[in-house]
């Protein structure tokens, strides 16, 4: 029987970009987060005795130039030589962009994938081959399958490759191949890197991503780690996923279609919080995203003052578990509902039909036509000679001001409560 672990994206020291916006992250632990994630990986590789592990690409982030991350990872890689525990590694798209690849010397338990052609390290004492490619450059968008090796006779037969694999639309199409493909090549097990998402699919060829170790942002949310994958006899027997992560990203969905006030929406915050606390195991501390959505007469209320929500929901999460509770962001995602929709318009009509009545009786209030006059005398003054020559209208209204201002009113009127219905109904 043999037992390995398959791993891929580390991305180690993933620079995490934007928490100087939340004075309140928990930014150290953000920030180690990739490191204790491959820390833990290795601790269970030594416990579970493995016969070796497979790192699937992307081991640094891009030409993050740190040499402490190289380091680490060295420091880590000795661990496993100790622990008699060899590894194979093929380099990604952010391994070639990365300075550290290309200067920092490996421990001899670590065997690295050629980036020139496809190559086979051959495991004698288990009848084990892996082979695999390294990148050469990041953008690597050929399909590198073709130039893979025939799989060992009655051997197990791994292949080793950082791919796109078609269908996988959210991640750059980096050495691209199909399914099919890798089932035709003849290998017992892929062990696939770059798409940070778990996915398996069993059969006489096993396909596998583990997904990244570490989610690094809300896109990544759930449960992270590794492979643990059992062969016997050149057949794949069993699969386990390892959990690695140290910190769990999540999105608590908050529907306040059945509360009508700010309030009882805070409170259902509070529930949703307590939720995810309970079905996540008790020593991972969670960084949430809370959605406020459906329709909700409570709408108008959360929308009205984003910092002071904000707050509220932190002390939500506060009083359940300030260790282990961190509140990335909140979002209004609600509508309101249409009774509140037809309120507000039946407002808005009643007032302009006062505004219409005022308008129509103006002409017979003598100050309210009085200030008026003088506005329009103030302003037909300015005008020059000429303009009130060409405008019989303008000539007749400054010569009779009193006489004509009530029939103004009242020609505008149409006009004016046609304007102020069609800026309302834009604005709701």
């Amino acid at each position: 029987m043999i037992k390995f672990i398959h791993t891929a994206d580390l991305h180690l020291d993933s620079p995490l970009r934007g928490l100087s916006l939340y004075p309140d992250a928990p930014a150290e632990r953000l920030r180690t987060a990739t490191r204790d994630a491959f820390q833990n990986l290795v601790t269970q590789a030594i416990d579970e005795n493995i016969d070796f592990m497979v790192i699937a690409g992307d081991v640094y982030d891009g030409d993050w130039k740190d040499f402490n991350t190289g380091l680490f990872f060295i420091r880590q890689m000795g661990r496993l030589r100790h622990a008699g525990i060899p590894v194979y590694l093929l380099y990604g798209n952010h391994d070639a962009d990365s300075e550290m690849t290309r200067s920092l010397e490996l421990p001899d338990n670590v065997f690295v994938f050629s980036a020139r052609k496809a190559e086979t390290f051959l495991m004698e004492d288990k009848n084990v081959a892996l082979h695999g490619r390294s990148f050469k450059v990041a953008a690597t968008t050929d399909n590198l399958l073709p130039g893979y090796p025939a799989p060992v006779a009655g051997w197990l037969n791994i292949g080793v490759l950082h791919t796109a694999l078609e269908g996988n639309a959210e991640h750059a199409r980096y050495a691209p191949c199909s399914v099919a493909e890798l089932q035709a090549k003849g290998y017992q097990y892929w062990a696939l890197g770059h798409v940070h998402e778990h996915w398996v699919q069993r059969g006489d060829v096993t396909i596998a991503y583990p997904g990244n170790l570490q989610g690094r942002h809300i896109r990544e949310p759930g449960a992270r780690g590794a492979l643990l994958v059992t062969a016997e006899g050149g057949e794949i027997t069993d699969i386990e996923r390892l959990e690695a992560d140290v910190l769990r990203w999540h999105t608590v969905q908050v529907d306040i279609s059945a509360v009508s006030d700010r309030r009882s929406a805070i409170r259902a915050a509070g529930l949703g919080l307590e939720r995810a606390l309970d079905a996540t195991p008790d020593h991972l501390p969670l960084a949430v995203r809370v959605r406020f959505t459906g329709r909700s007469t409570a709408h108008a209320a959360l929308v009205a003052d984003a910092g002071q929500l904000r707050h509220e929901v932190v002390a939500q999460a506060v009083a359940l578990n300030p260790d282990r509770l961190w509140i990335e962001k909140v979002r209004v995602d609600s509508e309101a509902v249409d009774t509140e929709h037809t309120t507000l318009n039946e407002e808005i009509q009643g007032a302009l039909a006062d505004l219409a009545g005022l308008t129509l009786s103006a002409g017979e209030d003598p100050d309210f036509v009085q200030s008026l006059q003088a506005d329009w005398m103030a302003l037909l003054e300015k005008l020059p000679h000429e303009v009130l020559q060409a405008s019989p209208d303008l000539q007749a209204l400054r010569q009779d001001p009193l006489a004509h201002v009530p029939e103004r009113l009242r020609q505008a009127t149409p006009m004016l409560l046609g304007r102020v219905a069609q800026s309302t109904d834009s604005s709701t």
